[in-house]
């Protein structure tokens, strides 16, 4: 069919003498056509401009518009670059004005207007970019990058957020970009000059996309939505845009994933980018964190905008005002977000066609789907005319008649009925959506499996169920539990687990009132009770953590180190006996802890980031507690002589990264700068002094209390093991250290953090480390020790079968020991792993291969160790933990069964062990073993 016989409907010019204007610069175009043009550039100034400067372009290009869009594009995959800037703006004039008659005379449907507007981003995008990476190419700024490489752009890619990363730009829409590059096509050495000659062009390309010339511009973009845009480069690496997110990426950056499309450059990277991202937008859990966080959001937009209250029409913003189009994503996304984990198919772009898939899919009822699917169509029309009027970036109605007037012309409607069908829109639009985000109470699921009736009849005897108001409200409760029960993989092995909450409820009024009030509270309690039966065992104790939980708060994002120091400072200063500062000190730590623990066996966090919490829990512990235990220790001896004393955190926790149940490996190191005896109602001499409080800092963490321990404490990584006083003088610490630390203890020294006590002290140890560690070391003697350390780690404990993942070779404490084998060599003082193995590689000890080979096998062997953790106190069994845990541990572990996980595991310690052996028999480039 010919566009003509495709037109279903055609505008009024609001201006008749200019329609009139725009229609004699084509004086060919008549009948119906003519009729379009007429009505176009009579109510549109910014149609009427585009007719007039593309009037010989235009009447052939309606004969055949989208020949005309195919060979346009073509025309300016040839242009030469120097050509480009010029024709890229004459492409977006031709591309805005054919899309523009297409959509007003009902041509085209939205996602063909919208893809062919999307399709010139993209297109004008990956121009830019590779014209700007060729330049660096061609000028020698990019290391190792040839004229070949131009066409993948040296391995950059542009991310399209937004509506263009879902084929849905508008006429005046900004392009969102994250570009990015694939920092593995360069060589280590080349990393920074790699950076910043993509840096340049990446700023060059967005210039030629953004800058305004007398041929206008091609499009306005916005870098803004890449990690940390306040400190971060313009294009950044992959892998640390994934760190970003796997250890600080919020709800709002995971709804704008949704969307994300590799658009221009290297297409293929940008793809594997975002596979590597899918654990951090797709959760298999509801997240009650991002229904609340798109909630908030709105809420936030429509107060910082204006734009809550009372609809008026006049002046309202289409896309966020009340009922406006962004309601309407945040309805889909957020959706998306909590069942597109369990379900690949809802991780569409697109809003209409995701829409279409909840519904199917039962998420989101048919007639709703449909409503607002409607309304959508018809707010992205109005939002396109609105645009269309001026060229210009607004989402807001007119506030005159006349500007209303020109929209109704340009929809071809009459404005009183015009008024009427958008009012009555918004209004559904914010019904159906608000409806979403404070729902009714969800009915009770329907039972369809014959429990164990001995079980359920002994709850009854249970203490929760001991009053009648418990009673009655677990009679209401009972149902919804057992509808959840029997829809898990094995609802007699769920029913055990639940049990087992129940009986160690002490009371039973408040837990079953928060489950009754909130529903969706049963999903978490069963993912609980069905994966870790640690987790189950506290929460059957400490019920009021769901308080939390309904408040919002325990979803919310992880505070960090300094508020939760913070918080429990001031917790403590309020409660006056030692004694129950002990208790609340470890009731607090316990509702953190399993804050971090549901986070991680909901698939809120990673390993990665659950690791980073237990350890900023644990610091944040020992360094409010320090001077509690200093002041009550004070009272009797007086206080520290001298300078004071600090706590030097090991291992683990001085890498930041421990697990569910990891113990504290800690040194305490004093300065009494010469003063020998305390001053006090019971004076001590210095060194007896600081050993004494060193213990008395162990009691408070690990003494079995009302609430239990906090952590357990290893001390023997100080420099006199179990044989010498618990604490360490700092002279005594840094004479060993210089003259007679092994090379262990050297390798440990990698890892050490300073973490609670004297900030002058802290930052003295500190300088000292990172002294000792910049100086230059035997490379011969340290891979020779390291070499002989693993013999004797072999030697004396093998690992426990193939899900150990600390123990063995090619697991995480052998990588662990010659990461800091290669920061030793490297004399950084870095204490992250991964930074260790990256030192290893940048002094050449290892390949860049062999690099990413050990840095696969510590994530994969520490996501192993982390959920298994999660699961219990010993190595796991997969026969044992239950098919909550094997399910969770399937998710973390990215493996579809055990039998290929115990492949995977295996074949990674292989692969990893070998590279270890083959590093520690060669010598360092630019060393050598005389």
């Amino acid at each position: 069919m010919t566009f003509t016989q495709r037109i279903t409907r055609l505008p009024r010019p609001f201006d008749p003498d200019r329609g009139q204007d725009a229609l004699d610069a084509v004086p060919s175009l008549s009948g119906d056509l003519g009729k379009l043009v007429l009505g176009a550039g009579g109510s549109s100034f910014y149609l009427k401009q585009l007719i007039e400067k593309e009037k010989d372009w235009l009447p052939p290009a309606l004969d055949a518009p989208e020949e005309a869009i195919v060979t346009l594009f073509k025309e300016l995959r040839a242009e030469p670059v120097d050509q480009l800037p010029a024709a890229l703006r004459q492409g977006k004039r031709r591309v805005a004005l054919l899309t523009a008659l297409a959509d007003v005379a009902g041509v085209w449907p939205l996602e063909t207007v919208t893809g062919a507007l999307t399709d010139f981003a993209d297109l004008a995008t990956d121009l830019a970019v590779k014209a700007m990476v060729g330049k660096e190419i061609a000028r020698g700024k990019l290391p190792g990058m040839t004229e070949d490489d131009i066409s993948d752009a040296g391995g950059m890619v542009c991310l399209a957020m937004g509506k263009m990363g879902a084929h849905e730009l508008n006429y005046s829409s900004d392009i969102d970009l994250i570009c990015l590059f694939d920092e593995t096509r360069y060589d280590s050495a080349d990393f920074y000059d790699a950076r910043s000659s993509l840096v340049r062009a990446t700023r060059r390309a967005m210039s030629m996309l953004n800058d305004l010339t007398g041929d206008g511009y091609v499009f306005r973009t916005d870098l803004r939505l890449r990690p940390d845009p306040s400190v971060t480069p313009v294009c950044l690496a992959m892998e640390a845009a994934e760190r970003y997110y796997e250890s600080l990426g919020r709800t709002w950056e995971r709804a704008a994933y949704i969307k994300a499309r590799p658009a221009a450059g290297d297409v293929q990277a940008g793809e594997r980018f975002l596979k590597a991202l899918r654990p951090f937008v797709w959760r298999k859990h509801l997240d009650f964190a991002a229904i609340q966080d798109a909630h908030d959001m709105r809420l936030r937009i429509r107060e910082h905008k204006g734009l809550g209250g009372k609809l008026s029409l006049p002046g309202h913003n289409i896309k966020l005002g009340r009922g406006g189009i962004r309601e309407i994503e945040f309805f889909t996304q957020t959706r998306q977000l909590i069942a597109g984990g369990r379900d690949r198919e809802l991780r569409g772009r697109e809003t209409v066609a995701s829409l279409a898939l909840l519904a199917e899919k039962g998420w989101v009822p048919t007639e709703a789907a449909e409503k607002l699917t409607g309304h959508y169509r018809a707010h992205r029309e109005l939002e396109h005319r609105i645009q269309m009027i001026n060229d210009a970036q607004t989402h807001d109605f007119p506030k005159s008649d006349e500007g209303m007037q020109r929209i109704a012309c340009l929809m071809g409607r009459d404005l009183a009925e015009l008024r009427a069908d958008v009012t009555e829109r918004l209004n559904e639009v914010h019904a159906l959506t608000e409806d979403f985000f404070a729902p009714d109470a969800v009915q009770p699921i329907e039972q369809t499996y014959e429990f164990d009736n001995e079980i359920l009849k002994r709850w009854k005897t249970y203490p929760a169920l001991r009053s009648s108001r418990a009673n009655e409200i677990f009679d209401r409760l009972r149902p919804e539990l057992l509808g959840r029960l029997a829809k898990t993989a094995r609802p007699s092995e769920a029913l055990v687990a639940l049990d087992g909450f129940l009986a160690g409820l002490p009371a039973g009024v408040q837990v079953f009132s928060l489950f009754d009030a909130n529903p969706q509270l049963v999903d978490l309690l069963i993912d609980i009770v069905g994966t870790s039966p640690a987790l189950a065992k506290y929460l059957s104790r400490n019920s009021a953590v769901l308080d939390g939980v309904i408040g919002g708060a325990f979803f919310a994002d992880w505070p960090a180190v300094d508020a939760l120091r913070a918080e429990l400072t001031v917790q403590l200063a309020a409660e006056p006996d030692y004694e129950r500062k002990l208790d609340l000190t470890r009731r607090w730590t316990k509702e953190w802890h399993f804050r971090v623990g549901v986070h991680h066996l909901r698939g809120v966090i990673s390993a990665e980031e659950a690791g980073v919490q237990y350890a900023e829990l644990a610091e944040a512990v020992l360094s409010a507690l320090w001077p509690e235990v200093a002041q009550v220790f004070a009272e009797k001896h007086g206080p520290m002589p001298g300078r004071g004393a600090m706590v030097l955190a090991m291992g683990s926790l001085g890498a930041g990264q421990l697990n569910a149940g990891s113990d504290l490996d800690l040194i305490v190191i004093y300065d009494a700068a010469g003063v020998e005896m305390s001053d006090g109602r019971r004076p001590l001499g210095a060194r007896q002094y600081y050993s004494r409080l060193t213990q008395a800092m162990v009691t408070a963490v690990t003494a079995p209390m009302a609430e239990g321990r906090l952590y357990e404490v290893d001390m023997r990584l100080r420099p006199s093991g179990t044989k010498g006083p618990v604490a360490t003088s700092l002279a005594s610490f840094t004479d060993y250290q210089e003259n007679s630390a092994w090379t262990w203890e050297h390798l440990a020294l990698t890892r050490a953090r300073p973490v609670a006590g004297d900030a002058g002290l802290m930052d003295a140890v500190e300088r000292f480390r990172q002294s000792l560690l910049a100086r230059d070391s035997d490379e011969g003697k340290t891979r020779k020790d390291v070499a002989e350390m693993r013999e004797r780690i072999a030697s004396a404990k093998s690992p426990n079968g193939v899900w150990d993942a600390k123990i063995g070779a090619g697991r995480m404490q052998d990588i662990e020991l010659t990461a800091q084998a290669a920061g030793l060599l490297a004399g950084t003082s870095k204490r992250d792993i991964y930074a260790l193995l990256e030192a290893g590689a940048a002094l050449g000890w290892f390949a860049v291969s062999e690099t990413e080979a050990l840095r696969t096998a510590y994530q994969r062997y520490h996501g192993l160790q982390v959920a298994s953790r999660l699961l219990g106190e010993q190595t796991i069994d997969p026969a044992t933990i239950g098919v909550g845990g094997q399910e969770f541990l399937l998710r973390e572990m990215g493996a579809e069964t055990f039998s290929d996980l115990e492949t995977l595991l295996a074949k990674t310690a292989a692969e990893a062990a070998q590279v270890i052996e083959t590093a520690l028999a060669r010598p360092v480039k630019g060393h050598s073993d005389d």
